[in-house]
């Protein structure tokens, strides 16, 4: 009975729908598994928990950062500098050392960024920023209000979080939550679709109101005026 029971968690993890969820709200769209969707590799088995010992170091080794940075006061400049130097230094030692007994020193792999990975990631990185220049091009045209109005509510709430939070104390509350909640979503993904289900089709009525009373009356007016 627990094999079983423990087999259909494991089940519900995986992405397998139930009964009631194949024609339910999907989160984020969602057609495969979670560890699908988070790539599939190592880097999906560390978020997803699967290597254990992993994640918790992840954990241990950003708390112990977020404390180093929030409560000594000493700059990430600093810090990166400290950790970079006590490697060198320890390397250096060791290096020596084997030489001084006549041992061979443990060989360290050679890291080469190679032509085809640089083209990719400056392809990549080029589609993004073009991207983002055509949305601020239509943002300062004012030809998408919507996207306009999306834009200011989402920088007013960075500025809003900005002026609370410290990078520091921002980026360890970003990291504990990539580490944590796609693990939490893999386990309870029935309930939290069905959860966000209603409250997406909520948001979305709500939504629909406002772009017919508000959003939807604003460019006609804009363009009425224009035409005047």
């Amino acid at each position: 009975m627990d094999d079983a029971e423990e087999d259909l968690c494991d089940g519900g993890g995986e992405g397998s729908p139930s009964t009631s969820g194949d024609s339910s709200y999907r989160l984020f769209g969602r057609q495969t598994t979670v560890h699908q969707m988070m790539g599939g590799g190592r880097a999906a088995d560390v978020i997803l928990w699967k290597r254990r010992h992993v994640s918790f170091g992840i954990i241990v080794v950003a708390t112990v950062a977020w404390i180093l940075f929030e409560r000594s006061g000493v700059s990430l400049l600093s810090i990166c500098s400290d950790v970079l130097l006590i490697l060198v230094v320890l390397q250096f030692i060791r290096a020596n050392y084997a030489a001084s007994k006549n041992k061979q020193p443990q060989t360290l792999p050679e890291l080469v960024l190679s032509e085809e990975m640089v083209n990719n990631a400056a392809a990549s990185f080029r589609v993004k920023i073009n991207y983002a220049l055509l949305v601020a091009h239509d943002i300062t045209l004012g030809k998408d209000f919507r996207l306009f109005f999306k834009v200011v509510i989402c920088l007013w709430l960075l500025s809003a979080i900005g002026s609370v939070l410290s990078f520091s104390t921002l980026a360890y509350i970003g990291t504990i939550l990539s580490i944590t909640i796609p693990a939490l979503y893999n386990r309870y993904q029935d309930h939290i679709d069905r959860f966000a289900g209603l409250i997406h089709q909520q948001m979305s009525h709500h939504y629909k109101i406002v772009d017919e009373n508000v959003i939807s009356r604003i460019p006609r007016s804009l363009s009425k005026d224009k035409d005047s």
